[in-house]
């Protein structure tokens, strides 16, 4: 399904030039004009007729004519004044499917906002990637309000986000990522897709929610792999020390104190988080 705008648009490039916008640096932006990309990414979350999406930062809109055209109703979140205008201009060009919310996404609550089930869709500005990722995945509720994540990410995140245990990019972005979720780069971009380039590849993540294991407070996880990850060279009996219970909870479960946090499997760490939230 593909929905033109009731009003013809120029092409994105002519109308980022006429306003005088240029991307910034300050905001983690880089601008994607090309179409046929764009609308790759908005299809990854399957069919959106009539779904609502949630997009964060949406820059001039690209992504946003894309996830329009293949017939969403996209609620936009967008700090940057200067694009507020193309962003209104979009809005009116597709009979009021694009609702534009000028505030910051990192103090915005998106489950409101939708109102109901929704995608996220988002070439997320570098800057608040990795933040805004852990938000959507530390719900209590599970299922999410959310029905799939696809967000773009600089390659190296991406990577960090479906590393397998033991290796080097594996961390504590792959097991809050693949503990209740499935989690898989759907695309690679290269850098030179973007205006102005930048000094690094990119990849679009895409995430479902999977089941949840029962038993576990996803706090707990979450403070086991902070604690675990953050001195992640130390041997578990050291980083995990400071957390009440985990020491026992190694024993009981047979888990070698001596290991370190890169060696423990998504499945190990539940079953230490499920020990503690008892």
């Amino acid at each position: 399904m593909r929905v033109e705008p009731s009003t013809p648009l120029p092409p994105l490039r002519e109308t980022v030039r006429v306003h005088g916008l240029q991307a910034s640096k300050a905001l983690g932006q880089n601008f994607l004009f090309d179409e046929q990309l764009l609308g790759r990414i908005a299809a990854l979350p399957g069919d959106l007729a009539g779904a609502t999406v949630f997009e964060v930062g949406p820059g001039p809109g690209g992504l946003t004519r894309a996830l329009l055209r293949a017939g969403a109703k996209v609620i936009a979140v967008e700090r940057d004044d200067r694009c507020l205008p193309l962003l209104g201009e979009l809005s009116e060009a597709f009979d009021g499917r694009l609702t534009v919310v000028p505030d910051d996404a990192m103090v915005i609550d998106a489950d409101a906002l939708a109102g109901g089930p929704y995608h996220i869709v988002a070439n997320l500005p570098y800057n608040v990637g990795t933040a805004l990722f852990t938000r959507w995945l530390e719900p209590k509720a599970w299922p999410p309000l959310w029905l799939s994540l696809t967000l773009m990410f600089q390659l190296e995140v991406a990577e960090r986000i479906v590393a397998p245990v033991g290796t080097n990019a594996y961390g504590r972005l792959a097991v809050l990522a693949q503990w209740r979720s499935h989690a898989k780069i759907a695309m690679k971009v290269h850098r030179s897709a973007f205006t102005p380039p930048p000094k690094v590849m990119s990849a679009i993540v895409h995430v479902t929610p999977g089941e949840e294991p029962e038993g576990v407070d996803p706090r707990i996880l979450s403070k086991l792999t902070e604690k675990g990850f953050g001195q992640r060279r130390k041997m578990l009996r050291q980083s995990l020390k400071g957390v009440a219970g985990a020491l026992a909870a190694l024993e009981a479960l047979g888990i070698d104190p001596t290991r370190r946090a890169e060696t423990v499997s998504v499945a190990e760490w539940v079953a230490l988080a499920r020990l503690l939230s008892r």
